[in-house]
């Protein structure tokens, strides 16, 4: 089109699609200029960092990268307060003829803030020395990039790109699952739409949020969809479609959030590039914007659908991200809180509903009524329920938020729903301690086992070897002290019930009366008489089977909380039957005591006999004490 004669004709709206087109491709030349500007700086007062690479940058603006990188790495001190490098004056003059691209577009459309806007820029022209040398001053070149400037450079170029936005779905040509296109061919609409049923495949996920509007245009071989996410000024990310690759030029003042992001897609094949956090250090902590750009190679259509579809079902998911990001880091650390906004990414569930129905006041609320005594004011989550156990209910938490805003449930229903995951998860920190009072249990088992076997391998007067019965019991009983250890630490940490405390109390006393048994075992004379014997098998075979109903009854316990009453039935079944092995055990103690007294037997032999019988014994006295505490545990369960 001649665009000079239809300008001298006084017909300028019938080029404004084309000079919008142009006005955008000028807004994403000129915050990819302001990002040289920035690493320029960054390069001056570091030369020796990482070497500057925009290329990918450089290309999705369509601008050649190589003189602009040779600037950025080239770039020196100047004295104190300025850069110096050879081009800067040139790259000036480039962004000022951006900005009058861009104001020329809205002039087009909308002229009555083009004029506020060409006042704005005037100003800014008049007051910073940019173009005129290859050396700027770095706080000039903060002043130009920084957001929070509110009659800045950088907030003219986001109020710019607003209005040429508005323009575009204003005087669109027609409507492309509900984006604002113009100019677009039968394959950009395909792909347009497949970029589209990606944003409304996730759309409700932000719920009464604004954000997602789309525009689509092609210019000449350019073909670009632009979303606006959120209401952030500088949160955009521009798309550009190209026959083999999807480019994406993505802006935002968060530099976390940013690379979110980038991980969000990390099942395709796209390289990204952009400018790391030392950027805003270089400008004394100025506001700045992080741009990114990615490149996905696609081999056919089809690919490139899948991952357009993908970009658009992805971006509702930065929505308010650095809000949930900091609600999450009340109650888990820092990386925990992003690997959770992963999930809920990933699965769908999204942030958003959290946040609507309260964010943190439902998880205090939640810790208020159902927790007071086992989670301390302030106290994080990940404290008091361990770092899974915190991650997985907050997982429910999220999940639950976005089903009652779906379901229209009412928020009292949500807080009572969170509740009783609150209550679940700790209930699941108690049966992580049962599981140590089963692996307990187990060990003791063990020795009583070995015991037994040496005892019945003496009757059968087969070849024994006491040392290894004597090592083995100890180092079962070492390893059962450090597991005790560690449990304890647990119980203090999450303030777990006594009962459980005295369940691990009473498996480690039982252990290490079987331990003490062992070491008699192994000291007593090869020669004892066989009725003596017999008598230490009758204690053994008690003292086993015990140590197995402690295993199967801690076991029951510990599946109380999925509630099968069956394990109710079991862990009282395993109590009653504790209590008998132990009066099994008292009558065969005492069967070996009368034997011992009322025989002639050497003294050695009478005295080991009894020395071994009395702490087997002993260990039923305490497993018998473990199955009444059990059958209070799990009453109480029972009870609540």
């Amino acid at each position: 089109m001649k665009t000079g004669i239809v300008e001298w004709l006084g017909q300028s709206d019938l080029l404004l699609p084309q000079l919008i087109a142009e006005g955008l491709a000028a807004n994403d030349r000129v915050k990819t200029r302001l990002s040289v500007l920035q690493a320029a700086a960054q390069h001056a007062r570091d030369p020796r960092g990482t070497r500057i690479e925009m290329t990918e940058e450089c290309r999705a603006a369509g601008l050649d990268p190589i003189p602009l990188q040779a600037l950025a790495n080239s770039a020196t001190l100047a004295g104190s307060e300025k850069i110096a490098a050879a081009g800067l004056a040139a790259l000036g003059g480039a962004i000022w003829d951006d900005m009058a691209a861009m104001l020329r577009a809205v002039q087009a459309g909308d002229p009555d803030q083009a004029a506020a806007c060409s006042a704005r820029l005037a100003a800014i022209k008049a007051a910073s020395p940019l173009g005129a040398a290859d050396d700027l001053a770095t706080a000039e070149i903060g002043k130009l990039t920084a957001i929070s400037e509110a009659g800045g450079l950088h907030r003219l170029i986001m109020d710019l790109h607003r209005a040429l936005n508005a323009l575009a779905a204003a005087h669109a040509q027609e409507l492309v699952a509900g984006a604002h296109s113009y100019g677009l061919t039968a394959e950009d609409k395909r792909a347009l739409e497949a970029f589209m049923q990606g944003v409304e495949s996730t759309r409700a996920l932000k719920f009464d949020h604004p954000g997602l509007g789309t525009t689509a245009m092609r210019a000449g071989a350019r073909f670009t969809i632009q979303n606006d996410i959120g209401e952030t000024d500088a949160h955009v990310v521009v798309i550009g479609v190209e026959p083999s690759a999807v480019t994406i030029t993505y802006t935002d003042v968060h530099h976390a959030r940013a690379k979110f992001f980038t991980r969000l897609f990390r099942n395709f094949s796209v390289q990204w590039s952009g400018l790391d956090n030392k950027a805003a250090a270089a400008l004394h902590d100025q506001e700045t914007f992080y741009l990114i750009t990615g490149r996905c190679p696609c081999a056919d259509a089809e690919a490139r659908d899948a991952f357009l579809h993908e970009l658009g079902a992805s971006l509702v998911f930065q929505i308010d991200w650095n809000k949930a990001r900091k609600v999450l880091r009340e109650f888990v650390g820092n990386a925990d809180a992003v690997r959770l906004l992963d999930w809920a990414a990933m699965h769908r569930v999204g942030h958003r509903g959290f946040l609507q129905l309260g964010g943190a006041d439902l998880i205090n609320a939640a810790v208020r009524h159902a927790a007071p005594a086992r989670i301390g004011f302030g106290e994080r989550l990940d404290q008091a329920l361990g770092r899974e156990a915190a991650a997985d209910f907050l997982k429910a938490v999220l999940q639950i938020s976005v089903e009652a805003l779906r379901q229209g449930s009412s928020l009292r229903s949500v807080k009572s729903r969170i509740e009783e995951a609150l209550i679940t998860h700790l209930q699941r920190a108690d049966t992580g301690l049962l599981a140590v009072v089963i692996r307990q249990a187990g060990l003791a088992r063990d020795i009583a086992v070995a015991i037994a076997q040496f005892i019945d391998d003496r009757r059968r007067k087969l070849p024994t070897d006491a040392g290894a019965l004597a090592r083995r019991a100890s180092q079962i009983e070492e390893k059962a002290d450090r597991i005790v250890f560690e449990a304890r630490g647990e119980i203090a940490r999450f303030g777990i019930d006594r009962g459980l405390e005295r369940l691990v109390d009473l498996i480690e006393q039982t252990i290490d009366e079987l331990e003490e048994a062992a070491f008699i075992a192994s000291l007593a004379p090869a020669d004892t008489p066989p009725e003596l014997l017999d008598g230490l098998a009758q204690l053994c075979a008690v003292t086993v089977s015990a140590a197995e109903a402690a295993v199967v009854g801690a076991a029951a316990t510990a599946e109380i909380p999925e509630g099968q009453r069956v394990d109710y039935e079991d862990a009282l079944a395993a109590a009653m039957r504790l209590v008998e092995d132990e009066h099994k055990g008292d009558a065969a103690d005492r069967a070996v005591t009368t034997k011992i007294l009322g025989g002639t037997y050497d003294l050695k032999v009478s005295l080991a006999v009894l020395s071994l019988a009395h702490p087997l014994e002993r260990a039923t006295d305490q497993l018998a004490r473990f199955g009444h505490s059990l059958r209070d545990y799990a009453l109480s369960d029972l009870s609540t």
